[in-house]
């Protein structure tokens, strides 16, 4: 088992273990994962994008798929600076407030409209918004646009960043680091199923 590898140490993953070997068979995507979680969490640079905020969209996105190891990791990791600390709280409140079932939105007019299915358009609380500063309440809107509504994704939503204080860059590494979470849930909820499976 590769030292530290988030996924294995998320999934309960044990050295010598059926799942590590099932997991080895797989070298070089066990690797790039632990690659991507670097790069999204222990970047060189933090300027576009600080820790503090990468570690509050993230225990805000894996909050909103529901209580899990994973979920339980990031909301440690932002209670353990000083600078998340204090999000913690207003975090856990806005995952119960953006909890909903997804993924909907609408299509453009064609034979796929039939899809179409309204659901929650998410904004953080009013009451929340000076604590959690411009910058983050932006980030959380466009994290749950990621998660529930892709289809509905716009320009706009970009350009609602940009005016919040993201630069380009950062609201790539945003919406990487969206993507990541989402791959990373299923991988780990994947894998402790089969372990539960075969106890």
């Amino acid at each position: 088992m590769a030292p530290n590898d988030i996924i294995d140490t998320l999934a309960g993953i044990e050295p010598g273990s059926t799942l590590d070997a099932i997991r080895a068979r797989r070298l070089q995507a066990r690797e790039n994962a632990q690659k991507s979680y670097l790069a999204l969490f222990e970047p060189i640079d933090t300027s576009d994008f600080s820790d503090a905020e990468r570690a509050a969209v993230a225990a805000f996105v894996t909050g909103l798929h529901g209580e899990s190891p994973v979920a339980a990791f990031y909301r440690d990791k932002l209670a353990a600076t000083a600078e998340g600390a204090p999000l913690l709280d207003p975090i856990n409140a806005e995952i119960e407030r953006g909890k909903t079932s997804g993924p909907y939105g609408a299509y453009p007019a064609g034979p796929l409209s039939v899809e179409n299915k309204a659901g929650l358009i998410y904004r953080v609380g009013a009451e929340r918004k000076p604590v959690l500063g411009v910058r983050l309440v932006a980030a959380l809107e466009h994290a749950h646009l990621l998660v529930f509504r892709p289809r509905d994704a716009a320009s706009a939503d970009m350009k609602a960043l940009l005016a919040a204080g993201w630069s380009s860059t950062g609201i790539v590494t945003l919406s990487q680091l969206v993507a990541f979470l989402s791959f990373q849930l299923r991988v780990v909820s994947g894998l402790r199923t089969l372990a539960a499976a075969s106890a």
